[in-house]
């Protein structure tokens, strides 16, 4: 698989390994997963885990985990989810607790939004965002993207933020 490793200011953004599931477990067992359909019993978070690693191979996307450069601590996620599940490529983020409201998804997510926007060559990427999740509702609003009202959400409390 050629997943790519990207760096920014601040993050290294990488292949996900199996030492990051504890956090990645611990998060989708929690309120923070709401916004993701949790919170999730083990096996579907696995499962999940597992699609963000295997996307890869499948569509030459998927998720990277990122990794704050001075501490060496992973801070949290930024992917393209795919596949029947998804109607068209949906780009998403979170950060752990512990990580949140340091621009870390900012940062993750601009950059990965460049590489796949220049690399993969997609017309666009949606993000579906529970309309109760302000905090990503306002990430999205930051990035550029706006609401479309014409797609269908897979979730249809969601929201359709769109990325150009």
């Amino acid at each position: 698989m050629n997943i790519p490793r990207l760096e920014t200011d601040r993050l290294i953004l990488r292949a996900q390994s199996y030492d990051d599931w504890p956090a990645y477990r611990d998060m989708m067992r929690s309120g923070r997963s709401s916004g993701m359909g949790g919170p999730h019993e083990d096996p579907f978070a696995w499962g999940m885990f597992c699609h963000d690693l295997v996307q890869w191979q499948l569509f030459g996307h998927g998720a990277l985990m990122m990794d704050d450069k001075q501490s060496g601590r992973c801070v949290g996620q930024v992917g393209i989810n795919g596949g029947p599940s998804f109607p068209e490529p949906e780009f998403g983020w979170f950060v752990y607790e512990d990580a949140e409201g340091k621009g870390y998804a900012f940062e993750g997510a601009t950059a990965f939004r460049e590489w796949a926007l220049g690399e993969l060559s997609l017309p666009s990427l949606v993000s579906y965002i529970d309309d109760d999740n302000l905090r990503s509702r306002a990430l999205a609003e930051r990035l550029g993207a706006r609401l479309d009202d014409r797609p269908k959400a897979p979730d249809p409390i969601d929201l359709v933020y769109r990325h150009k």
